[in-house]
């Protein structure tokens, strides 16, 4: 392997970022500015750009079936840059760039606070920190030399040319001098603006440049020199009080000019200390230390806090003024399972754990989260909700009607603002490998981990109580109906084909029965009888006995009949019902020998044979030796006891 070339690489880092180095006066800007008029855009604008430049998904949700049933008839956005690092707060997304895409137009969410509320680790300050890692990214501006507020040279146009300079430039000109280059122009340039110095800056957070942080403040000491600088007492003997040079300018919302100033838990600051942020939202400006004039802002201003925080705030009336220029945005909890799942891998991927994690595990976890998010319902059971909000199509049994996820959200609009946090299932997979025999986490071990953190969990009791039935009841069986078809798909060689097969017997069957006709034997040729006792042996796994019989053969004929006159292709898992008979028939038509293989000992030859096989199959779905063996043991004392 040869050695990498670092110096090579700095050089090329060093030549690359000198030609993004600009050093010039006004006069020089003037002519960049009508080549690229873009380079003038304020800060809305910028980020808008930076956000949607990576790409946009659009998609109908018409001609995809599982986002119909997710999230009905209309136009899902999903945005490149939000792609990889944030999943199933796609509706979030769609809000918060809406916002940007509206400021960046100058309409009135220009002038209001972006503000985002939502449960404890449910992504509202990722998503923060993602659009101040944009700003970072994105290229330098041109700012005027040495400026407190690294504010847009344009401002040097004085007010009566600004409509020529306008016209000729393509831009338009907002804002004024900061009391501070306003004293370098008149006394440093003797007001001749066009020779003042204009260089370029970037974004940093570590550095404060363009980045303006405001964490809460005790109520009891708040300054507002956090927020607009403070005047600088050493310099009191020097300069009269009112004079520029006194003033540092170094608040929040002067750092964050031009780009972002970012409100931590906005709400638990004195209402009064909120009045500066409103002004500069509605009026661009902000007040200068001491007695100086107000100083113009074009900044993005974002705040953020838990629920509670905020109907707190919200209740008292004679905050209105302050809700009335908040655009709120609710970033709730991940209700989709396939995302949840998603979630985890990222963490997991981002970090520096390394265990194998057995098939199902994430998933197991991630329906536990779910269920605790989701609000109870009287039309169906929590996991069967749960699989209605993962795009899976549900069919009400011995009904062609399908379940409207619409109507299960209608009933629960605070879905998904309280529950488990995805935080709280990281610190249990963190537990269960730390008690692990080997580096390896399988779906048991994890269930008894959330089991003893729930029962340490300070929540109150009935939540508790609910918890503990999702892990020790709902998700147990849940689990052991997965495994019994993963252990039986093992042994069964194309398990696929097979279903397959009962599928289209049982359909011929069916259909031949309900419209009293006689089947043609594919190799025969004769005329056959449909066979009474075979469809009764696929209906009765799910209690389809006696009278029933015949109302489901209807409904399943029916419901395949407009499948395919709507053109959708049909399989085995075409319709809920059958499919569920499908499998329990194939589960117990091996059940027996399942049995024999899993709990023999000693082992024959040919058991032996089959208990490798499956072993070899189970590998290659994921399994490594270890959790193989384990989840075999459980299965053998926990799936066929009868």
């Amino acid at each position: 392997m040869t050695d990498f070339d670092f110096g090579s690489m700095i050089k090329k880092d060093r030549s690359e970022r000198k030609h993004q180095q600009f050093s010039g006066t006004l006069l020089d800007y003037l002519a960049i500015v009508k080549e690229n008029p873009s380079v003038a855009m304020l800060a809305h604008r910028r980020m808008y750009e930076l956000l949607s430049d990576p790409g946009v998904q659009i998609l109908k949700t018409e001609e995809n079936a599982r986002l119909k049933r997710i999230h009905g008839s209309g136009i899902l956005k999903k945005y490149n840059f939000f792609t990889n690092d944030f999943y199933g707060i796609d509706k979030s997304i769609m809000q918060l760039m809406r916002y940007f895409h509206s400021a960046a137009m100058k309409g009135e969410e220009a002038r209001q606070v972006l503000y985002l509320v939502g449960p404890v680790g449910a992504g509202k300050s990722s998503l923060m920190e993602a659009l101040k890692r944009a700003l970072e990214m994105s290229a330098p501006i041109y700012a005027l030399k040495d400026c407190p507020m690294r504010e847009e040279p344009l401002h040097l146009i004085p007010k009566h040319l600004r409509p020529e300079f306008e016209q000729v430039l393509g831009v338009k000109i907002e804002g004024d001098l900061c009391p501070v280059c306003r004293h370098r122009l008149k006394n440093d340039y003797q007001g001749e603006y066009e020779k003042f110095p204009v260089t370029m800056s970037e974004f940093s957070i570590r550095s404060r440049k363009g980045v303006g942080v405001v964490p809460p403040v005790d109520p009891n000491n708040q300054d507002t020199s956090v927020l607009s600088g403070s005047v600088d007492i050493s310099k009191m003997d020097m300069y009269a009080e009112d004079d520029p040079r006194v003033m540092s300018l170094n608040g929040a919302f002067n750092v964050g000019n031009r780009g972002i100033v970012e409100f931590i838990e906005v709400f638990k600051n004195d209402v009064e200390y909120l009045h500066t942020m409103i002004t500069a939202t509605q009026e661009k400006s902000i007040p200068s230390p001491g007695k100086g004039s107000m100083i113009y802002f074009d900044g993005i201003i974002l705040a953020h806090s838990n629920e509670s925080e905020w109907n707190r705030f919200k209740s008292d009336h004679t905050n209105e003024a302050i809700l009335d220029r908040i655009v709120k945005v609710e970033v709730p909890y991940c209700l989709e399972l396939d995302e949840e799942v998603k979630i985890y891998k990222k963490i997991l991927n981002n970090s520096s754990f390394q265990a194998h994690i057995a098939p199902h595990t994430l998933e197991l976890a991630s329906m536990f989260a779910i269920l605790s998010r989701l609000s109870p319902s009287n039309k169906v059971d929590a996991l069967t909700k749960l699989k209605i909000y993962n795009g899976e199509e549900i069919v009400e049994k011995g009904s062609t009607k399908k379940i409207d996820i619409s109507e299960l959200r209608d009933e629960a609009n605070r879905e998904g603002m309280s529950g488990i946090s995805t935080r709280f299932i990281m610190k249990a997979l963190g537990s269960t490998l730390a008690e692990a025999e080997s580096d390896c986490i399988n779906p048991i071990a994890l269930l008894d981990t959330l089991i003893k953190a729930v029962k340490d969990m300070a929540v109150a009791d009935d939540d508790r109580k609910r918890y503990l039935g999702f892990l020790q009841d709902v998700l147990k069986k849940e689990y052991n109906k997965i495994l019994e078809k993963e252990v039986t798909k093992a042994f069964i060689h194309g398990y696929q084909e097979q279903a397959e097969s009962l599928f289209n017997n049982y359909l011929d069957h069916a259909e031949a029965f309900v419209n009293s006709t006689k089947l043609k034997d594919g190799n025969t040729g004769e005329e056959l009888e449909p066979d009474s006792k075979f469809l009764q042996s696929i209906e009765e796994q799910i209690g389809i006995t006696g009278t029933a019989t015949l109302g489901f053969r209807q409904d399943v004929t029916a419901y395949m009949f407009s499948l395919l006159r709507n053109g959708a292709k049909i399989d085995y898992r075409s319709y809920e019902p059958l499919k569920e008979a499908i499998e329990k028939k194939l589960t117990v038509s091996v059940k027996e020998l399942s049995r024999v293989v899993t709990k023999s000992r000693v082992r024959d030859d040919e058991q032996d044979s089959k208990y490798n096989a499956m072993v070899e199959e189970m590998k290659r779905n994921g399994y490594c030796g270890h959790c193989c063996n384990v989840i075999l043991k459980y299965a053998a004392n926990n799936l066929w006891k009868d």
